[in-house]
């Protein structure tokens, strides 16, 4: 029997996943406030210095180890094609855009984001970030509906890269 060995994510690896966290929170912002999403960006950047935040030395952990390119293109171009984003998404869902939770849509729109504009990006990395923040900000079970979103997603999407994979 052969033991499975768990790798530690890269420097680079948890730098875009920390990204795609601050990512999610600023959708969510977004979606909630109605606030710009330039102003938004500004704000998380600007809390790194607030020793008042609840959860400071985590968030500054976040913010010091992220992608921070990254991170303003995720956040800027899931809003920028929110339209095209929903559009894709919607009749894969079994209710209403307007019927998801927030964390969940936010999820939802960055990963259809990936998926759709970021081909470098291998669909199931996509995936299971997607699940992996689902159950970080998640509702219990969301992160079992995000995966299968994105599922049906990818396939719709890359379904070249998902047959190519599944041979």
């Amino acid at each position: 029997m052969s033991e499975r060995r768990e790798r530690k994510p890269s420097a680079a690896q948890q730098g875009r996943h920390a990204a795609r966290e601050l990512a999610v929170q600023g959708l969510y912002q977004w979606q909630m406030t109605g606030k710009s999403i330039t102003t938004i960006e500004a704000e998380f950047r600007s809390q790194v210095a607030d020793d008042d935040l609840e959860d400071h030395e985590n968030w500054v952990k976040v913010m010091e180890i992220a992608d921070k390119a990254l991170f303003h293109e995720l956040l800027h171009n899931t809003v920028r094609f929110k339209t095209e984003l929903d559009r894709e998404i919607a009749p894969l869902l079994d209710r209403r855009l307007e019927d998801l939770d927030a964390v969940e849509l936010a999820i939802l729109r960055l990963g259809a984001y990936e998926l759709s504009r970021r081909m470098e990006v291998p669909y199931r990395v996509v995936i299971n970030e997607g699940v992996e923040l689902a159950k970080s900000f998640g509702a219990t079970d969301g992160h079992k509906y995000v995966n299968g979103i994105l599922d049906k997603l990818a396939n719709r999407l890359r379904s070249a890269e998902v047959s190519a994979r599944r041979l």
